[in-house]
């Protein structure tokens, strides 16, 4: 049995973060009240604290920029060093056999 994945707008996810305030902090009504997995909310709930959640006060477009361009450099390192890590071992191997 397949499960149906619900998708929702950035408003309505800007506007159930809002009515956490309402329900004063608490999650879990706030949830119950709109229909939605408590988990789902809290995520969006942590995401809106942490600036990523667009619709809401905190969003910070240039936030989200930073932490893209910090994924791609991470990868970018990694790439480096295994590439490194091949070419020392193919160094040592070609000193031994010379």
């Amino acid at each position: 049995m397949t499960k149906k994945i619900r998708t929702y707008s950035k408003e309505f996810k800007a506007e159930a973060v809002k009515k956490i305030a309402d329900n004063n902090g608490n999650i879990s009504a706030t949830a119950k009240q709109l229909g939605i997995a408590m988990q789902t909310l809290s995520n969006w709930h942590n995401k809106a604290n942490q600036g990523k959640l667009e619709g809401t006060e905190q969003y910070d477009p240039q936030l989200i920029a930073v932490i893209e361009e910090n994924k791609r450099l991470k990868r970018q390192l990694k790439v480096a060093e295994e590439e490194r890590e091949i070419l020392k071992k193919a160094t040592a191997y070609f000193a031994k056999h010379s």
